[in-house]
């Protein structure tokens, strides 16, 4: 058989159809669809250099990877504070899941959805209006006010401590991180230490978030991932339930958690308030708990 007078594959690294065009061989995928027109209207053989692709046969629109005015670096600062390796403190509280546990409240993973749903319904209520209005001024004056509204507002001793505890600490690892933001520089040197703020936990997130350059909303969503992060988190150690089904559950919430954000966002802290008083009562009975894994 003469390949020249057929139609065949021709094996190379990917496969190349050959065509029959006036007798010859000719490559198909290395002619430019200009050329292969031109050559069936004129009827003459393809040569080398028509071959040959042309830059402006195949030029593309290229499409920016990031909006104007985007720092690229804030994705990667927005991860970083959402990376469980950040020494925040937040695994050594459970937001009174343990207590709920030894209660008999939650005893297997169908009640810790509903244990992590009304946590985020409790949280964003409480506490996502301090996230907000702290990330939308993000100045030391209107932290301090929000601090110290927040101080007044929590009743419970046990989340007050976990509040403060871990408030203070994220402090600390932002101040020592983000070295080149001298906001942080000079609250860690002005305030810690000092009797005149306690360091609460969602007022100082979403300072931290408006200093690095996150949105409000990046921040209320952010400080709801961690919140649900660390009870699951808590959940996998207390072996109520596995790291992998843990997982599974936690993509499952999502929705729930979008949900909660959507709902409880862009709110003024003279609308904070309890929705889960259960909750916050199981939260300080674990104080009084003989045996305990966690602060709180």
């Amino acid at each position: 058989m003469n390949p020249l007078n057929c139609s065949f594959w021709f094996p190379v690294s990917s496969s190349f159809i050959i065509e029959r065009v006036n007798s010859r061989c000719v490559p198909l995928l290395n002619i430019v669809p200009s050329t292969l027109l031109m050559l069936m209207e004129s009827g003459s053989p393809v040569s080398k250099k028509s071959r040959l692709f042309h830059s402006e046969d195949c030029e593309m629109e290229e499409v920016p990877s990031n909006a104007a005015g985007v720092n690229p670096s804030l994705h990667w600062t927005q991860w970083q504070i959402l990376d469980s390796i950040l020494p925040t403190g937040g695994f050594a509280h459970s937001y009174g899941l343990e207590a709920a546990m030894q209660s008999r409240m939650v005893n297997n993973q169908e009640d810790l959805k509903s244990f992590v749903i009304q946590v985020l319904d409790n949280t964003g209520s409480l506490l996502l209006p301090f996230v907000y209005c702290a990330s939308k001024s993000p100045d030391a004056a209107a932290w301090v006010k929000l601090d110290q509204l927040l101080e007044a507002t929590l009743t419970n001793e046990v989340a007050r401590k976990a509040s403060t505890s871990q408030g203070s600490a994220l402090l600390r690892v932002a101040a020592s991180v983000f070295t080149e933001i001298q906001a942080l520089q000079d609250l860690r040197r002005t305030f810690l230490g000092s009797k005149s703020v306690s360091f609460h936990h969602a007022p100082i997130f979403g300072l931290i978030c408006g200093l690095v350059g996150f949105d409000s909303e990046t921040a209320e969503r952010a400080y709801m991932f961690v919140t649900m992060r660390d009870v699951f988190s808590a959940a996998t150690r207390l072996n109520l339930i596995g790291p992998l089904a843990a997982s599974v559950l936690q993509h499952q919430v999502a929705p729930d958690a979008e949900r909660m954000m959507q709902k409880w966002r862009d709110r003024d802290v003279s609308a904070a308030s309890q929705t889960a008083p259960l909750l916050d009562a199981l939260q300080g009975c674990h104080a009084y708990m003989f045996s305990k894994l966690f602060c709180s």
